[in-house]
């Protein structure tokens, strides 16, 4: 049981990033101090609602996600039901690619943070789908 409890380091490093304000990137114009049009980028939370409101849905709609997982994975750590597992695997897909989708608008909305959100979802995935058929 203790073994299982070590299923929910990624999870929560992820939600760690998620929450710290360098994962989610906005690129603005603005005229600059000689007259030319400046390209700025600013970088918010996973969470906050600032890129949502700019169509940059994919960040907001990735952490919405891996907090159901989160609760999936400690609800398997702590009852030991494969099929908790099984679900939060299968949902798991869904968040990768969702972390992703700021990639669709181009790589100057991706930012290392992201990267990283992106891999520690993937890994976790692997680890689930590897306990998933042992069992």
């Amino acid at each position: 049981m203790k073994k299982r409890f070590l299923y929910l380091i990624l999870p929560i490093i992820t939600l760690i990033l998620e929450i710290l304000p360098y994962g989610a990137v906005l690129n603005f114009a603005r005229p600059a101090t000689d007259g030319s049009i400046g390209h700025f980028r600013e970088l918010y939370s996973y969470f906050d609602l600032m890129p949502f409101g700019y169509a940059n849905f994919a960040p907001f709609i990735a952490a919405i996600i891996s907090c159901l997982v989160f609760l999936l994975v400690a609800i398997y750590c702590v009852k030991g039901n494969i099929r908790v597992a099984a679900k939060a695997r299968n949902i798991l897909y869904v968040a990768a690619v969702m972390s992703l989708g700021p990639l669709v608008l181009g790589v100057r909305y991706f930012s290392v943070v992201g990267g990283f959100i992106t891999l520690t979802l993937i890994v976790e995935l692997l680890l689930l789908h590897r306990a998933v058929r042992q069992k």
